[in-house]
C-alpha cells in the first residue's frame, strides 16, 4: 500500500468519499458534495492533513487528522465500499501509526454510537472506549408529566 498527503487536486475525491462516509455512519450532516469540498479545502489549508491510500495506483482510502501537542485526532477515516473487509483499513491505520504519526501521542477518534461496524473496527485495532456524549434534540425537550 502506498500513500500521499492530499492536496487541492484531491478535493473532489475527498468530498465524494466524505459524503459516502456520512451516509455509511448514519450521520445527520446534510451538506452537499460541493459544501463538503469547501469544508475539506479549509481543513487541509489549516491545521488538518489528509492522507490518501492507494493499492496498485488505485485510490482506496483516506484519513483526515489533526496533530496537537499531546494527541492525534483522527476526524475522518474512510475505505471505499468495494474495498472493505480485505484488511486494507487495518493496513492504512498501521501506516498512519508507524510511518506518519509521531510516537508517544494519544490517538483519538469519534464514532457514532449507532455505527456498530465502525465501533467494531476501531476496537479491533486497539482503540478503547473513553467517553460517551449524550444529547437531547429540541423535539425531546418537553418532559412528560406522566413520567414516573
Amino acid at each position: 500500500m502506498d500513500y500521499r498527503i492530499a492536496t487541492q487536486d484531491d478535493l473532489d475525491l475527498l468530498a465524494e468519499w466524505n459524503k459516502q462516509l456520512i451516509q455509511d455512519e448514519g450521520h445527520r450532516n446534510p451538506m452537499t458534495v460541493p459544501e463538503l469540498q469547501e469544508r475539506m479545502k479549509g481543513w487541509i489549508e489549516s491545521d488538518y492533513k489528509a492522507v490518501v491510500f492507494c493499492v496498485a495506483g488505485e485510490e482506496i482510502a483516506y484519513g483526515l487528522y489533526r496533530e496537537g501537542p499531546a494527541e492525534i485526532y483522527l476526524r475522518q477515516f474512510f475505505v471505499r465500499r468495494d474495498r472493505r473487509r480485505a484488511g486494507l483499513g487495518r493496513e492504512a491505520m498501521a501506516i498512519l501509526r508507524d510511518r506518519i504519526w509521531p510516537k508517544g501521542k494519544r490517538l483519538t477518534v469519534e464514532v457514532l454510537t449507532k455505527n456498530h461496524e465502525g465501533i467494531g473496527f476501531w476496537k479491533a485495532i486497539g482503540y478503547q472506549e473513553y467517553c460517551l456524549t449524550l444529547e437531547m434534540m429540541p423535539s425531546g425537550l418537553g418532559l412528560s408529566a406522566d413520567r414516573g
